[in-house]
Formats: structure tokens, sequence, C-alpha cells
């Protein structure tokens, strides 16, 4: 049918709906609307249209209604099209929406439903200020209330509730605040002295905060002010120092408003300005004075502090517009100062004052002493109060040094004094600008010792002399005591004048120790004792002797004792030769000592030393020898050259030279004497005969002394034989060895033979002094040694000469010649033989020609060969020969033939009726010669066996049957072996008539 295109709208009317269409093509002749109720069917409006409509408002709907719609229209000839189509009015919006707050953090919302029907409903709640959706919910179509919580305090909202039917929605918009939260912790603190600082917390639920700070003090409003949301602080300005005030705080937003906290706070108060601190009138007090500061305050707190660590010592407390203050009684040379502290509420602030000072009072105790010491005085008081010291020292109404002290100090130490002079020391109490009266006291320096004080013999034995450096002032004599050192028993006493340097003490005894003490006197006082120390010369021993004890090896020393007294004995032994010397000391009583374990042959001398303190007196020189050892470990060796020995030994100590005689060992006359100095441990005896056997004895010799060393033997080294050969022995295995000897003496030769490239042991052979060869037998065949031979005298050997001799080879055992059933081939194979070679040599010979054909080398261990591409039919000849440098041995010689090669171009022919001629040809070498054979075909009879020299080519059988076939063969023959051609059968002719 025709389509009509129905659309339908509500035009934003929730009770109305618009019918539109197209008019069909061809026009209609009216038009039939019907609106049902969808779901139930039932017809709600029936409509009929004229035909040029093409739309129709149906009115009276109920609002969120699903509707069906048919449209019909009349054509011509009675003919109808439909359509129907499904439509919904709007919802309509809600009634009477309301948006209240529930407290700080939620809001409630309420309606009224709207008529009709709907769905459900939208909620959605946005925040105002930032325009941000904070709640989207979707509710049932009965809900009339809920309720958004968790919300910002203070702050405003906007909703908007949405009515939902199908796709349509009508909405109803609303807005309202949250309640404001009461900031809380809210704190006031002072700034400064003018300012107040204002902080809370929990200020972001109101929109404006509202503050009012008052005086508390006249009770007037100082300050207000409104603020936005997100001040958490505030400071006020411009107030009263020192003064309390009171801060109220609250909150709105919209229509609503919330009181808060409050909270009270003090401006810092101001310090006082000028604070001084001055002596009044009456003795030991002070008063203390400042300018009142700004602002207000409750009181000062006035305190006095007393010394350096300013410890308080006195507090006051005085009204707010007070200015000074006095204190009484207080300490004399003490240092004070003051604080003003102004006090307002919880705060102070306070000035201090510069120190000022009672007057002092002089110190007490006061006392000046020397201490034993010539160039400072110790001075000391009691303490007293003030700031300090002040220390003047006077020499005969002159002052010498003025010093400050700080307190706490109750000594001082004068240096760099004069000995023994009179001091004057006056003491002050220094506090501030005030000064005691002094207080003083007198004393004198010790005086200085006598200095640089020595005591010296001056080589002398029975005097000392004194010497010292004068004290250069504060010294009016010496006084001195001599004592005996030892035995601390006083010798005599000693007083000079202060102008005396030096004494001398006479009549003291040789060697002994001597003390001597002085000291000056100044005055009351005496120095310091000076002592000195010094020994008399002692005197030298006399009849010192030094004597030869041979056993054990020792010297012993004898003296005699001088007067006088002796610490010790020293005795210095000593030889030059030795670079070591014998030092020993003894008691005063002992007048001999024994050297033992002394160098032998070695010549000392001796000086016997008297020690008295540091001081010594010697003897004459005394010498003596000790006896030589005789040498040890005498070795005679062959020298560098066969007519040398090398004669070495080692010294046993002492001699002062040796005596070397050499003999010759069987006739032991002295051949020769050398002398060699000591120290001398080795000689090389030339110009001897080599191989010789000598005798070596070595006589040592010291002072008078002589001994003799044990005898040693020793040879010199013989020369090696000259000439060497070694030569094969034929077919036994063996070398025989040839030399020349050389000149000189030997007792016999050494051989050794090694077979060459072998690391086993060599084999050795001994021959007597006067052989010039030797046969060495039961080697192995084939094989070289390496010989040596030396010359040998005593356990001497000469130089080796060395020489390589080589065994002949043995010959191959077993050889064959073999055919393999070739006519090119032959294989010769042989036993190994005993032994070793260089190599084999093969040779293959042809008998045919007489002559050689091949010669092969072959490696040692190789035990055949096949020869190839030979002639066939041809006898050959093989011999095998092992080598072994210049030397071989050949085997025997075998033959053999190789296979012939079968005739070949067979023809038979019958030149008569009894003959026929067999004829062939031969192919490679031929043959040692050939065989014909015939047949009688019919009855097998042999009719003929004949042998043909090799160079035979053709031949005629005779005495036939005519007119019979035979059978003939051809074999070419080479030895043993025989090749032949197939069986050829031909007629003899008829007779020769009938063949006429």
């Amino acid at each position: 049918g025709t389509l009509l295109n129905v659309s339908v709208s509500d035009h934003d009317r929730s009770d109305s709906l618009l019918l539109s269409w197209d008019e069909p093509e061809g026009g209609a002749k009216g038009y039939f609307l019907a609106l049902s109720s969808l779901g139930s069917g039932t017809l709600l409006q029936n409509v009929s249209a004229g035909p040029n409509t093409t739309s129709f408002w149906f009115h009276g709907l109920t609002p969120g209604t699903r509707y069906e719609v048919e449209v019909t229209a009349t054509l011509a000839c009675m003919d109808t099209t439909s359509q129907t189509i499904t439509a919904q009015t709007s919802p309509s919006p809600v009634h009477n929406l309301t948006l209240s707050s529930g407290g700080s953090a939620s809001l409630r919302a309420a309606w009224a439903h709207g008529p009709g029907r709907r769905d459900g409903y939208r909620l959605g709640l946005w925040h105002s200020h930032s325009q941000t959706l904070v709640r989207n919910v979707s509710l049932l179509p009965g809900a009339s209330t809920f309720l958004f919580d968790g919300l910002l305090a203070g702050s405003e909202y906007a909703l908007r509730v949405s009515t939902l039917a199908g796709s349509s929605q009508a909405s109803t918009s609303t807005h309202q605040w949250t309640a404001p939260s009461i900031p809380t912790q809210l704190r006031l603190s002072p700034g400064s002295s003018t300012s107040l600082v204002a902080s809370w917390a929990g200020a972001a639920g109101a929109a404006w905060l509202h503050l009012e700070l008052r005086n508390l003090l006249t009770q007037r409003v100082s300050t207000t002010l409104s603020a936005r949301r997100g001040l958490s602080s505030y400071t006020f300005q411009h107030l009263h120092p020192g003064t309390h005030y009171w801060l109220g705080l609250s909150a709105t937003a919209g229509p609503y408003t919330a009181v808060g906290p409050n909270a009270t706070a003090w401006t810092y108060p101001l310090s006082p300005d000028n604070v001084t601190l001055s002596s009044a009138e009456e003795q030991n007090s002070l008063e203390a004075r400042w300018s009142v500061p700004g602002g207000q305050r409750d009181f000062y707190l006035v305190t006095l502090r007393e010394g350096e660590d300013s410890a308080p010592t006195r507090n006051i407390s005085v009204g707010g517009d007070n200015d000074h203050v006095t204190f009484h009684g207080l300490s004399p040379g003490q240092q004070y100062s003051v604080q003003v502290v102004v006090v307002a509420g919880p705060y102070r602030a306070s000035a201090h004052s510069t120190a000022a000072w009672t007057e002092p009072r002089a110190p007490s105790g006061v006392s000046l002493s020397s201490q034993g010491s010539p160039h400072s005085l110790l001075a000391s008081w009691e303490e007293a109060t003030g700031e300090g010291y002040l220390l003047v020292l006077r020499l005969a109404e002159h002052p010498v040094k003025n010093s400050s002290l700080p307190r706490g100090v109750t000594s001082f130490t004068y240096e760099g004094l004069h000995p023994g002079t009179l001091y004057t020391f006056e003491v002050s109490t220094v506090a501030g600008p005030y000064t005691s009266s002094p207080r003083c006291i007198s004393n004198w320096t010790y005086p200085l010792p006598p200095e640089q004080l020595t005591l010296s013999n001056g080589g002398r034995s029975t005097s000392l002399q004194a010497s010292w450096r004068a004290v250069s002032s504060g010294s009016t004599g010496y006084t001195g005591t001599l004592w005996e050192t030892k035995s601390q028993k006083q010798v005599r006493n000693v007083t000079v004048g202060s102008d005396w340097t030096n004494v001398t003490l006479e009549n003291l005894v040789p060697g002994r120790q001597y003390t001597l003490e002085m000291a000056a006197v100044a005055g009351p006082y005496r120095s310091p004792v000076r002592s000195a120390t010094d020994w008399t010369y002692p005197l030298a021993p006399a009849g010192v002797t030094l004597t030869n004890t041979r056993r054990p090896m020792g010297l012993s020393a004898f003296w005699d004792k001088a007067a006088g007294d002796v610490d010790q004995f020293h005795l210095q032994l000593y030889s030059k030769s030795h670079a070591a010397q014998r030092n020993t000391s003894v008691g005063p009583n002992t007048h001999n000592f024994t050297f033992l374990g002394l160098s032998p042959g070695t010549q000392y001398f001796l000086k016997v030393t008297v020690l008295a303190g540091p001081y010594r007196s010697s003897s004459h020189f005394a010498t003596e020898w000790t006896y030589p050892l005789s040498l040890a470990n005498v070795s005679v060796q062959p020298g560098r050259k066969p007519q040398e020995l090398h004669v070495s030994w080692v010294e046993s100590g002492g001699g002062r030279d040796h005596l070397v005689q050499l003999s010759v060992a069987e006739s032991l006359s002295i051949i020769r004497n050398v002398s060699v100095p000591r120290g001398v441990t080795q000689l090389d005896l030339e110009g001897l005969v080599p191989g010789s056997r000598y005798r070596v004895e070595i006589i040592s010799q010291a002072g008078p002394h002589r001994i003799s060393s044990q005898t040693a033997i020793g040879y010199t080294a013989p020369l090696p034989p000259r000439s060497l050969s070694a030569s094969p022995i034929s077919m036994a295995w063996a070398l025989a060895v040839h030399w020349e000897a050389a000149p000189g003496q030997r007792d016999g030769y050494l051989l050794s033979v090694l077979e060459e490239g072998s690391s086993a042991q060599p084999r050795s052979l001994e021959a007597g002094k006067y052989s010039t060869n030797v046969t060495v037998p039961q080697l192995e065949a084939g094989t070289c040694y390496l010989v040596r031979i030396w010359a040998v005298a005593g356990p001497y050997r000469s130089l080796p000469e060395n020489i390589t001799g080589c065994t002949v080879p043995a010959a191959p055992t077993n050889l064959s010649l073999t055919n393999p059933g070739s006519s090119s081939e032959l294989y010769t194979s042989w036993n190994k033989p005993p032994g070793k070679r260089d190599h084999y040599h093969v040779t293959l010979y042809s008998l045919s020609t007489q002559s050689r054909i091949q010669v092969q080398t072959l490696s040692p261990d190789a035990l055949n060969i096949t020869w190839t591409h030979l002639e066939a039919g041809r006898k050959f000849a093989v011999q095998v020969t092992a080598v072994k440098g210049s030397l071989e041995a050949s085997s025997i010689n075998v033959t053999q033939w190789t296979y012939p090669l079968a005739p070949v171009n067979l023809t038979l022919s019958s030149p008569s009726a009894s003959a026929l001629v067999v004829s062939w040809a031969v192919l490679g070498g031929g043959a040692e010669g050939f065989v014909v054979d015939a047949r009688d075909t019919v009855s097998g009879t042999p009719v003929g066996h004949t042998l043909l020299a090799g160079d035979a080519r053709s031949h005629i059988l005779r005495s036939l049957s005519p007119g019979t076939r035979y059978s003939v063969a051809v074999r070419a023959t080479a030895g043993p072996f025989h090749a032949s051609t197939p069986n050829l059968t031909h007629c003899t002719r008829e007779c020769d008539a009938l063949l006429a």
C-alpha cells in the first residue's frame, strides 16, 4: 500500500500529541484517526478528517502515558491504506520542590508528584561555587523525598529533579545552603607588643567568618573583620602593648549563622629603657633607675644579680608606675647588675643594667716566701671580694714590677729576681673603679750555689784540684767538705772567701775516689750544695808475663800489684792476625789469668791495665805464640790439565806459613817443596805425569812450633786414548774396537757401549792398561752403537773418546716368489730377519733378457711386495737385501714364471688329404714354448702331441686320414704354467684322386 509517513510529537505539552502524515500519491478522500491505550487496546478517541488534512492534535491526554494511533486514508475506488505508530506524552514535572538543611553536612529534598504517569525520578545535585556534580541519584516513581548527606558545611548546592517517562523527562530546580560548621581550636597569641595572631581550624565549613576583637581593659571593640571561606588566621595590628584582649568568632552561610568559640590574649609588654645601677649615698648601697615604657603593665619585677655569673640575690616587686629602687647592705668590693622585668599577664619584657661595684677591702693573710729559690719569691694572700688585685714589688723603695691579677688568684711568683736580695711586696684589692689601701711585707731571695764545680787529679796520684765559677752576686763566701766516696769518711773541711775560685787538696791515696761538697753563703741563707767526684790517678802494674799452655790451647798471664787502690784489672789479649780481641776484667786481688780457646798457631800480645774510676794505667806488652794445629781436610784432586794436581786444605788455625811436600807415591822421595803463606788454602802443582799417583804432606809453622798434616794421596788425570775406531765383524754381530795409548800412565781402560737412541743402561767393559783393542760380542744385528772409552787412573777418568759403529744387518730368510695366477703380476714375501736395518732393497731380474728390470726400496718393517705390469710368459728372479748404513746382507735368489697368454687367431687348413696346417698368433711377450694337440673328432683318439719352441707360429700335422674331421688346440707354455686356445675342427681333404 501507499506509505503515509506518520509521525507524532508533543511540543513540550504533557497532555497533548500532534499527529502528522503525508498525503498519499493521488490524494485521499478522507482520513480516519483512532487513538487507543497501548497494552489494553481500549479505543479512547475516534476522529475523521477531511481530504486535505495532514495533521491533528489529540488533547486531554494523560501525561507520561503510551498510546497507539492508527491513521487510515480512504482512497479512490473505495480502496484504503493505513499506518499504526506508538507515542508517549511527556511526563509532568514535580510540584512544590523544596531543599532544606538537615545539618552542617546534609540537605533534604521533598516534592509533590505531578499528574500523569512516570517511570521514575533522577536527582542531580551540583555544588554551586565549583559547578561540580556531586550526586546523581535515580529513584522509583513513588519516591517524594531524599536525603543528601556527606556534603560540605556552609556551601550552596543546586538540585534538579527530572521526572522520567520513556525517553522524555520534565525537570524542576531549586537551591539551598548547608548549615555552617563552627570553627574549632581558636587560638589568640601575641605576635609582638602591638599585634595579636588569631588562628583556628575547621574554617572550610563557613562561607563567611566574622571576628570581633575587644580591649578588656576599656571594654571597647578594637577591630571587626569579615572574611570569606578558607581564611585560617589573621593578625591584628596597631594594638596597645601589654594589654589584655578578647576575640569572638562566628560563621555564616546563606541564611544561617553559627556562633563560634572565643579566646583572650595579651600583647607583649615593652621593656623599660635606660636601666642604670649606681652607687647610693649610703655605704654598700646601690640605686637602680629606668624610664617608664609605653603601653600597659601589671607591675615591675626588679632583680639584683651578684658576681660575674649574675646569680640573683634580691627580688623586689614595684607598681607599674615606679621608675627606681634602692638596695642596701650589699657586700663590699662585689660586682652587681640589675634586671628590670615588665610583667603583663603571662608575658614579660626585661632590660639589664651595666655592672656596678661596691668599694673593696684590702686582702688579709699576706705572705712573701723564697721557698729556697734564688731567683723567685712567692707572694700569697687570702681571697678578698673584688674584681682583682694590684701587686707592686719594690727593691730599696724602687718599684721593680707592677702586676694586675684577676679575682680568684691568691698567689703570684716573681721570677728573674736577684739572688740574696731583700724585696718588699704590696697588694691592693680592685673592684671596678675602686682600689683598696695596700698591705705590705718583705723577704730575701736565696743565694746561688757555686757553678761549674769540678774535681780533677791532673794526672797526679796523690792530689786533687777543685775549681768553680764565682757567683755573680749575693754571696759572702764558700764552705765545703771532702769525703772518701766509698767509705763516706770525712777527710777535711774547706772554707774560703767569695773571691776564691780553686783549691788544691794534697796527701791523698793513689787510685781512690773522693767527693767534694760545696755551698755558697749569703745573709741568713745557705745555697744548695754542689758536689764533684774524682779519683786520684792509679799506679800501673809491674812484672807482666805471658806463657804457653799447649793442652788445652791457651796462654797464662801473670802480673804484680802496685801501691794504692785498684777497682779492677783489665786484660787485653789480641793478635795482629785476627780482628777480634779478648778483653777480660778481674778483681783487684787477682794477679794471674789463663786465656783458653785461643786460635792455634797465632802470636798474641797482652796488656794489663789498672782501673780506678774512669782512669787507667797500663803495663808494657807481653807476647807469646800458641801451638799450630795440623791442617785438616787435605785434598789432592786432578788439576785443570792432566799434567796438574790441585791441592786444597782447611786451615785449623794459626801459623805463619805452610810447606807443601810432593813425592811419587811408590818411591816416597820428595820431588817438590812449595812454601805458601798463611791464608792460602789451595795450590796447583804443574809439570806432572798424567795418570800418575802422588803423595802430598803439608807442614804448618807458628813461631818456633811446627806440625805436619796427614798424608794425602792423589792422581793426575789420565789422557784419553787416541785413534779410536769401531768396525763390524762380518756375520758375528759384534764390533772390534781399536785405539792407541796416549802418553803418561793409567791403571786401565773403561768402555761403554750403548745402542743409539736407547734409554737403557749402557753396557760396560774393562781393559788392561796395556790393551789397545777389545771385541764387543753379542750385539744386535743391523744396529748402531755409541762406543765411549776412558783411560782410568785411580778413581779418575780421562775425557771420553766417542765413536759410533754399526753391526752387519741379518739377511732376510724364507724368500718366496709366487704367481697369483696372473700373466702380469708376481708376489714376493720373506721372513723378518733378527736385528735392525735402515731399509730393504728388493731387486727383480728378468731371466729371459738377463737384465735387472726393477729395484724397490722398502721400509725396514716391510715383508712383501707385488710386482705388476710384467711380461706374460717370462721367467723372473728376485733378491732381497737388508741395508744398514753402508752394510748389506742379501737373501738367496728365487725364480718364478708369469702365466703365458693363450695364442690367438688360430687357423686350420688342409693342404693335402693327409695333412693339416695349424697357424696362430701371439700376444705380449710370448711363451717358453707351444704344444699342438690333435684328436679325431669322431673317435676322440689323439693323433698328435707336438712340443714347439717359443718362436713357433705354425705347425703341419701329417699322416692324417683323408676326409676326416680333426679337433686341434694350441697351448702356450711358460714353466709350469700354460694357456690354451679353444679347440678348432677341420677336415682333411678327400683322397686326392677323388678330388681330382
